[in-house]
């Protein structure tokens, strides 16, 4: 179908009243920009971080009412110093407890009297989860100062060796933020020389910088209206915006420098540069905006989080590149002028007449591997919490991994159903047991006994197992905080209470927390990813005034991103669920601008040339620009991918970002021209034949 003759025709002169009144006011504009950039600047300091994933749940999970219930009842940091003696253990409890920000410190003498009884003595279930040539502790800090008090005991005791959510935490804080905070010190001069590469000015690069750095403070500074942002989103978004919207401002530029090229005056070559470019800058926009805004409809609102950043981000870019980069370039044409140097870019023709005389071949070749891509993206394993978080070479997986072989993989998980029926409790104890992997179940009934009423007992003997109405039953399993057999055990629990307790029950701990995002974050896919074709489908449609162009180009950038995420199967690799999700929609979005490009360019040529002459040329204008931009988001990916190590989230996302940015390039050069030449070819002998058989 073929909307030419429907469509209405492009508002040109709403783009030419623009262009004339950004060059007009140009000083007017620069000055609003630098206000705006200062009160950005003091805003973005204000923006709270948020480093808890599972507060993205949805309220209705049953891990979050779970939460709510608890507060911070469980233990969030296990704490090991080897080489203390019992006596020395007791005395190193009491100074733990005293840290700002501990609230409890459990351990042996909470069960035992060791004071009464030798070692040798207490039996072995109870006393070798908290001493095997050292005290184990089980700590509960409090959540608004983890980072803070996990610092405090690596610095009183520098050989603990510490585990769990509250070290997670620190480490997020204390770790990863910093090396995120370093990544533009070496990003920006690198990003510089490419853009020097691919431009015929010194300063050029520095506008480029100017409008894009101008959008990312501002985006920066508003965060501030959203109260707070996930710390993944700060970690990824200025460098998403720089690395998706810095061809927006190549675009312009280089529309202006040709327009300038042909004898306009500085001011009507860059009116004549906004109008030429326009269409394409707006569709890049609207399309890598539309790809975020699929994020907006995850009901694991971290997916929200994200693309409320990303979107305003883009925008913001957009509005930038079409009101301050013009006025920055009008402004400083002599310093523009003066700063000329020939072109560091070897010349594309040869490439483009190639492609389109040899790339055939290949091209068929990578468009028979989709739908093997495809089924290996499909076939992946995942991670979806806390343990895909961290590398095993990091600190915290290490210490981890210590802590383990001396004590065993064990993890506390906390059930609460109604109190009032100490015969039910009893029999629920029991069935808990019986599960595989449960090793033990402390609750009143385990630690007293069923046939003593609380009523017998001191307040205090009974508040650790009685509290706002539950009983509280605290599970230790032997398993890891995800995978086929954690949450295998996490079903298993809450079968045995639903039955049990059918109107009421909780269940709480870090494996249930990583089951309820397997099951939010993989009930998003389907709808993330229809929301992001359809919406960027209309947006091409609306561009192109037809299907055939949208259809293709989904086709490549979806087909780059099955090879990109098909990769980590065929190497056995694992994936972060969520930084699969989120790569998925960043790299719709941000890399079929590289195709808009392509196709504008082969549709301008097709006005004069026939169709193999007319991609040769597509490809001989563009690719400097589509290489110059997709090396800019892989270096931004590939940044966050080798800074970012301790974070095997954020480093994941970073390299499957910048990998596949280089494939959607690739596949946009090669396959792209010669799917359009092949198409127009059968249509020019489809009228031939008409032709002559008319």
């Amino acid at each position: 179908m073929n909307f030419k003759n429907k469509w209405p025709k492009r508002p040109e002169e709403t783009v030419k009243k623009i262009s004339a009144a950004v060059v007009a006011h140009r000083k007017t504009i620069l000055i609003l920009a630098m206000l705006l950039c200062v009160i950005s600047f003091f805003l973005m300091q204000m923006v709270n971080l948020n480093y808890d994933l599972s507060s993205y749940l949805p309220a209705d999970a049953p891990s979050t009412k779970a939460l709510r219930l608890v507060g911070g009842d469980i233990p969030n940091l296990k704490v090991y110093l080897p080489g203390r003696s019992i006596v020395e253990a007791q005395v190193e409890k009491d100074k733990l407890a005293d840290i700002p920000g501990v609230l409890s410190v459990l351990w042996l003498d909470d069960l035992a009297d060791i004071g009464a009884l030798p070692l040798d003595m207490i039996p072995r279930d109870i006393s070798e989860p908290f001493y095997q040539r050292g005290p184990l502790y089980q700590m509960r800090l409090s959540e608004k100062a983890q980072g803070d008090t996990v610092t405090a005991i690596r610095e009183r005791y520098p050989d603990a060796l510490l585990s769990g959510p509250a070290s997670d935490l620190a480490q997020q804080v204390n770790v990863t933020m910093k090396q995120i905070a370093s990544i533009m010190y070496f990003v920006v001069p690198i990003c510089l020389v490419i853009l020097i590469l691919t431009t015929t000015h010194w300063v050029e690069p520095v506008f480029f910088l100017i409008a894009i750095g101008f959008a990312i403070l501002v985006n920066e500074g508003t965060n501030i209206f959203l109260g707070s942002i996930s710390y993944v989103t700060r970690a990824c978004a200025a460098l998403l915006q720089l690395a998706v919207s810095i061809d927006y401002a190549i675009f312009l530029l280089h529309r202006f420098s040709e327009s300038r090229e042909k004898g306009l005056e500085p001011v009507e070559a860059m009116r004549a540069a906004m109008r030429q470019s326009a269409s394409t800058i707006s569709a890049s926009a609207l399309t890598t905006a539309f790809g975020f805004l699929a994020l907006l409809f995850m009901d694991f609102t971290l997916g929200r989080d994200m693309g409320i950043v990303l979107v305003k981000g883009v925008m913001l870019s957009y509005l930038s590149v079409m009101i301050v980069l013009p006025a920055v370039a009008v402004s400083c044409v002599k310093c523009l002028d003066a700063t000329r140097h020939r072109s560091f870019m070897f010349s594309f023709k040869r490439t483009g007449r190639a492609v389109v005389r040899y790339g055939a071949p290949l091209a068929v070749v990578l468009i028979l591997l989709l739908p093997l891509a495809f089924i290996a993206q499909r076939n992946n394993s995942f991670l979806y919490g806390t343990g895909g978080m961290f590398g095993p070479a990091s600190r915290i997986k290490q210490e981890q991994k210590m802590i383990e072989d001396r004590f065993g993989r064990e993890r506390t998980l906390l059930a609460m159903v109604p109190e009032g029926d100490l015969k039910k409790e009893q029999a629920l104890s029991l069935d808990l047991r019986q599960l595989p992997g449960v090793l033990g179940v402390v609750s009143y009934v385990d630690t007293v006994s069923a046939n003593i009423p609380r009523g017998a007992l001191d307040k205090a003997a009974v508040e650790n197992f009685y509290q706002d109405g539950y009983a509280r039953f605290i599970l230790t399993a032997q398993t890891k905080d995800e995978g086929p057999e954690a949450f295998a055990l996490v079903e298993a629990i809450r079968s045995v209470l639903q039955t049990q307790y059918p109107e009421e029950n909780h269940l709480a701990g870090e494996s249930v927390t990583n089951y309820d995002l397997k099951q939010v974050i993989t009930g998003d896919t389907l709808k993330v990813i229809a929301i992001g074709l359809v919406s960027i489908f209309m947006i091409l449609v609306i561009t192109f005034r037809g299907v055939f162009i949208p259809l293709v180009l989904l086709l490549i950038i979806e087909g780059s991103i099955w090879l990109n995420m098909g990769l980590p199967f065929v190497m056995g690799e694992s994936l972060n669920y969520v930084g699969y999700l989120i790569v998925s929609s960043v790299q719709l979005g941000a890399t079929v601008d590289y195709g808009i490009l392509l196709c504008e360019r082969y549709l301008e040529g097709r006005r004069t040339l026939p169709p193999r002459q007319a991609a040769a040329r597509a490809i001989s204008v563009s690719a400097g620009s589509i290489l110059s931009t997709a090396g800019i988001l892989a270096l931004a990916g590939y940044a966050l991918f080798f800074a970012v190590r301790d974070n095997r989230v954020i480093s994941e996302m970073g390299g499957i970002i910048g990998r596949g940015a280089l494939i959607s390039g690739v596949m946009v050069l090669l396959v792209l021209p010669n799917i359009l030449v092949f198409r127009d070819s059968l249509k020019e002998r489809y009228k031939r034949k008409r032709k002559e058989e008319a």
